[in-house]
């Protein structure tokens, strides 16, 4: 079975509240001492993935990117985490392309090597937040989508996949070649690669393609466009209560609440 895995790599979301920073301009996140990491639900697809292949015995794993060169760390580290190949589409256009030209270019990607029987994306990043991402590349490469999975197993020449929803579990069965949305669970916690296996992965191939080797554009504003950014601002203000006895403080306290509350 050939499986293809999708990784985004974001600023990491750890980054503390204080340093964070937004450039006005480029509507989008500064960098600024952030590191780069992979999106924690990429991670789980891949997690889920591996698990998937030690339980059937016989399937290739390929990780696939869409970012900046520096995507090229998510995807080594990916590797050391015993994937079988990786890829990397280069973006030179937009830092922050919308999740209908991610499709695009996602699918254009996997349509280069040859078909896929499994193609498994993180529910959403880390960093907008959208989801889109699944359902679209599903459709352009017509393909059916299970959302929200986070175990997969092989059943009968097909998959039987256990998925969360709004009021508890589902059950479902379905049949290769699908797009498959993962979110996380107990189960499929990425595993810590081990250092040799870190520094054996940069001696591996790693594939790179640009927009033009796959015929693809980006055209801004296609699909959705970001009108404002910005970091909300904190108000505060402070009032005394005042009061000649300890009764009419609290009476005083109590009536400025009730008219606080009521205004909101």
């Amino acid at each position: 079975m050939n499986i293809l895995v999708c990784l985004k790599q974001i600023l990491d979301p750890e980054i503390p509240a204080r340093e964070f920073r937004v450039d006005t301009a480029k509507l989008e996140a500064e960098r600024g001492n952030a590191n780069l990491v992979t999106n924690i639900f990429c991670e789980n697809a891949l997690e889920t993935a591996l698990q998937f292949r030690e339980a059937l015995g016989d399937a290739k794993i390929t990780v696939l990117s869409f970012g900046a060169a520096a995507a090229e760390d998510s995807l080594r580290k990916a590797l050391a985490m015993k994937a079988d190949a990786a890829a990397l589409v280069l973006n030179d256009k937009t830092s922050n392309p919308d999740p209908l030209s991610v499709a695009q270019v996602l699918a254009a990607a996997i349509r280069k090597p040859g078909s896929f029987d499994l193609v498994m994306v993180g529910r959403e990043a880390g960093d907008w937040g959208a989801g889109q991402t699944a359902g679209l590349l599903a459709e352009e490469l017509s393909l059916p989508c299970v959302s929200f999975v986070d175990r997969i197993e092989a059943l009968n020449g097909g998959l039987r996949m256990k998925r969360q929803t709004d009021s508890g579990w589902e059950v479902l069965e379905a049949q290769t070649p699908l797009v498959v949305s993962i979110t996380n669970d107990e189960h499929n916690v990425p595993r810590i690669p081990k250092v040799r296996d870190v520094l054996m992965s940069y001696r591996q191939p790693l594939t790179q393609w640009t927009l033009a080797d796959l015929g693809c554009e980006i055209e801004d504003d296609k699909y959705y466009q970001v009108i404002d950014l910005s970091i909300p601002q904190k108000e505060s203000r402070c009032e005394f209560v005042t009061g000649d006895t300890l009764d009419e403080r609290v009476e005083s306290l109590a009536r400025r609440i009730t008219e606080v509350t009521s205004a909101l």
